[in-house]
């Protein structure tokens, strides 16, 4: 682990830095984080695989909403988003890792503490994904134009559909990871606003490219895994990712001129 590379605190004590500095990682760094946040599930396994469960239904809601709505490609478009809403989810995992960090039992009282003392900059993130989540949509609307007209197309008539629309969404799936990778688990460490959370993510991303990539890898992955066992891994893969995200934030992050959250006071 080697020193912040960015910019160090300002003399004076009383003023903050603009974004927090990070530190380079070694690229295979995230398997370590998987590692860890395996090790914080057995740890904590009722409490955790009950917040995975809760993830389980709500993803299987969404898939009957799609199939309600408008069938197959909904339903996809609506899994798709899934994507955005993650890193909100997510944060009861967050509150988890914190705990144990902090050699406590997890409970939901806990969590539920550690997340309302920060909720105010965590919905104004939220906010900010869902309005990116939006444009995504409206996006995918607009892709529909290049759906072949046929009532049965072939693979090769689809073609331009699916390469257009995955080129899309991955844009703004790059665009979601780049500025929510560390942000919230900062949210939920540090008294900080949202906008320098957002900012020393990105900061944090840019300057680790090659481990931010297997990271966004190893996360799809958990995803995939989740969908291909009918949303039922997800109960597993979701835990595993969002306390691996605390471990990652701790490694990358260097928040130590910011003061703690409220909960952290007395330790």
């Amino acid at each position: 682990m080697t020193e912040p590379n960015i910019q160090q605190p300002p003399a004076d004590p009383g003023e903050l830095p603009f974004v927090a500095p990070c530190r380079l990682l070694a690229p295979k760094a995230p398997v370590q984080w998987v590692r860890r946040g395996w090790a914080d599930l057995r740890r904590a396994p009722l409490i955790s695989l009950a917040a995975g469960a809760v993830i389980v239904l709500l993803s299987l809601a969404i898939v009957a909403i799609g199939r309600t709505l408008g069938g197959y490609w909904v339903e996809i478009a609506l899994l798709s988003g899934f994507v955005f809403v993650a890193p909100v989810v997510a944060v009861v995992f967050y509150a988890i890792s914190w705990q144990l960090e902090k050699g406590r039992t997890p409970q939901l009282r806990g969590c539920w503490q550690q997340v309302r003392a920060s909720f105010g900059n965590l919905m104004v993130l939220a906010l900010v994904l869902l309005v990116v989540f939006l444009l995504w949509g409206r996006s995918a609307t607009v892709v529909h134009i290049f759906f072949p007209a046929e009532g049965k197309p072939d693979l090769g008539a689809m073609l331009p559909f699916l390469a257009i629309g995955s080129l899309i969404g991955t844009v703004f799936a790059l665009i979601t990871f780049t500025f929510s990778a560390f942000s919230m688990p900062m949210l939920m460490d540090r008294r900080i606003d949202a906008i320098t959370a957002v900012v020393t993510s990105i900061n944090a991303v840019l300057r680790n490219k090659q481990a931010m990539l297997l990271w966004a890898a190893l996360i799809v992955a958990a995803v995939a895994i989740g969908f291909a066992t009918a949303m039922l891994g997800l109960a597993v893969t979701m835990p595993v990712i969002g306390h691996a995200t605390w471990h990652g934030y701790r490694e990358t992050i260097d928040a130590s001129a910011y003061p703690p959250s409220e909960l952290d006071q007395g330790d």
